[in-house]
């Protein structure tokens, strides 16, 4: 299960062209004289935001070399990805589809990949309520107790509709609590609940933008394993969307998204001056909040997390890829189950 952590080159700066020469890629950046190169070898993704030319010579290499690129919104929406051509196992993605549509099965496999990701969010929150003052205390545990109800609740669901209604309930729980772990010190402005599409405070723009970080890391250990990442369990069939890739994220999401913005923002790391207010109340990152949200990403997937099923600790980065594996050899019939990730 060995995987080297390659690089994932994130590009922002407007203007800048992007092209091949030979092995290495050379990056200009205007008003910059001189230009920058890295060896492919070394990179195993590249994403761009916003207005960055890439070269019909370099797009093609990274196709051939299976090596992804993906195209963002300058204030970070998902727009494309290309992976090149398909060299999937048939056999693993017939079996992905056999899985996909038999009821019970597939209602064995959404009910998991829920109960992980309730299971990390009551981590997040148990967690906080270790270090948090006594008011804070007691709300970040009570909302803890509902999400421990809410994981009892999945065992004895019978469609995938009564999964995503309770899953959906323990959302508004878990997000309504993280308020509760913010520090007050912030000059940020509360953050109350969940919105996207646009976000419209800076709390959420960071979980938005974090989120595509995640999409993309998971986007591809999928597609590294063979698994066909837009038939997915919990979420279905839906046309041009990652179905399952939107799957496997949610298991990450308290963790490796929800608990890293926490982080910056408590930090200081991330301030008011990172976020732009835009007409019709949208908020985003500025060019220096992503650079810096992406700066603190790249340390964060390196950091290690326990894993029973590996037998050892994990990078960040690596653990899509691994939980991708698992599922594969369930499909296969190696694994009773899946067993979605847990946070120690």
């Amino acid at each position: 299960m060995t995987t080297e952590l390659l690089n994932t080159l994130y590009v922002q700066t407007q203007g800048a062209d992007l092209r091949l020469d030979q092995d290495t890629l050379r990056i200009y950046l205007p008003d910059t004289p001189g230009r920058r190169t890295l060896p492919l070898r070394r990179l195993n993704g590249i994403v761009v935001y916003g207005h960055v030319n890439l070269s019909t010579e370099l797009i093609t290499r990274c196709a051939q070399d299976r090596r992804p690129v993906t195209w963002m919104s300058r204030s970070g929406r998902y727009l494309a990805r290309l992976d090149g051509a398909v060299h999937g196992n048939i056999l693993l993605r017939h079996a992905q589809h056999q899985r996909h549509d038999a009821t019970e099965a597939r209602l064995h496999i959404a009910r998991n990949i829920v109960a992980g990701k309730i299971r990390n969010s009551r981590g997040v929150l148990l967690r906080a309520a270790r270090d948090a003052v006594p008011a804070r205390r007691t709300r970040l545990r009570t909302a803890g107790e509902e999400l421990a109800v809410a994981i009892d609740t999945l065992r004895a669901t019978e469609s995938i509709d009564i999964v995503l209604g309770i899953e959906g309930q323990a959302a508004r729980t878990y997000f309504a609590a993280l308020t509760h772990i913010l520090s007050p010190g912030t000059d940020l402005p509360p953050f109350t609940h969940r919105n996207r599409r646009p976000p419209t405070d800076p709390v959420n723009a960071a979980l938005s933008f974090t989120y595509g970080l995640l999409r993309g890391l998971v986007h591809g250990a999928l597609e590294q394993v063979g698994l066909d990442p837009y038939l997915g369990f919990l979420h279905g069939l839906r046309p041009g969307k990652p179905a399952l890739a939107l799957d496997l994220m949610e298991e990450f999401r308290p963790i490796l998204a929800d608990r890293f913005v926490l982080t910056q923002i408590n930090r200081r790391q991330l301030r008011a001056g990172h976020f732009a207010h835009l007409s019709g109340g949208a908020v985003s990152l500025t060019e220096d909040g992503r650079k810096k949200l992406i700066e603190a990403w790249q340390e964060w997937k390196t950091q290690t997390w326990e894993h029973p099923m590996a037998g050892r600790d994990v990078p960040a980065g690596l653990l899509p890829v691994i939980q991708a594996r698992i599922l594969a050899r369930h499909l296969r019939g190696e694994l009773p189950g899946y067993l979605p990730w847990a946070a120690p």
